[in-house]
């Protein structure tokens, strides 16, 4: 695999479109690539900042989320559960913002597939992916891991529910989450600082299975767990959430 961070100018909010940005340092790609885009850049690029004077975060909080924590954790962050992803302060940033909070992009899904048309028509190619990345915490561990919070182009989970493993014993529930392995590559390399790479390439990659249409309902809630089956369920139903603003429904041009 070959992930190849691209360098851009320093983007302020509102300044450009995200295929803009794309048009403007994004060489050429081969088929069955992937392109990564922060979603930070794409936040910034939809205008997607709120002013610090003009409201608390916790206000942006529940406004952003589905379900929050009124009580703060350790650094100030409140636990959320945002497009169905579970994320500190509903994935609202101060870092890289000029003084101003970056919330998430609108929706990163149509964001995703709207990239992949562009990119596509752009280079004439056929079999291309883009993902939306992040970056969060894992428990108990030190430092972030990137995360897909949407993805386009290709099947983003292997199952080997059923295939044996090397001493031909079936596998029961394991699953590979291939757009999630992707992100954290891309996010690692693109960096977290002063990098000025928020997009990435990724080539060489035989295990993805590329598709010619943007994923479907069906296909997106595979990437979904429901919570009764979850690993984690005791933890997330052990706690008072509350209630937040933020639409469930998303994926829509």
């Amino acid at each position: 695999m070959k992930v190849t961070p691209v360098r851009t100018e320093r983007v302020a909010a509102g300044q450009v479109s995200v295929t803009g940005l794309l048009d403007a340092h994004l060489a050429p790609v081969p088929e069955r690539s992937i392109v990564a885009v922060t979603s930070k850049i794409v936040s910034l690029c939809e205008n997607r900042v709120a002013r610090r004077d003009s409201t608390s975060k916790l206000a942006l909080v529940a406004a952003e989320s589905e379900r929050y924590l009124a009580t703060a954790g350790a650094h100030g962050f409140h636990f959320t559960v945002t497009r169905n992803t579970l994320i500190p302060s509903a994935g609202i940033d101060e870092s890289n913002g000029g003084g101003d909070y970056v919330l998430w992009p609108r929706d990163p899904q149509a964001t995703a597939n709207r990239i992949r048309r562009h990119l596509r028509h752009r280079f004439g190619v056929r079999h291309l992916g883009t993902i939306i990345t992040d970056s969060t915490c894992t428990p108990l561990r030190r430092g972030t891991t990137g995360i897909c919070l949407a993805h386009s182009g290709f099947a983003a989970t292997r199952d080997y529910v059923g295939e044996p493993d090397l001493f031909a014993r079936p596998f029961r529930v394991s699953q590979a989450n291939i757009a999630g392995g992707l992100a954290a590559a891309t996010v690692v390399t693109m960096g977290e600082g002063a990098e000025r790479t928020p997009i990435c390439v990724i080539e060489d990659i035989p295990f993805v299975q590329f598709q010619d249409h943007d994923p479907t309902a069906e296909e997106i809630d595979l990437g979904r767990i429901p919570l009764d089956e979850d690993l984690f369920a005791p933890f997330l139903s052990a706690v008072d959430w509350m209630a937040g603003a933020a639409p469930t429904e998303v994926g829509k041009d």
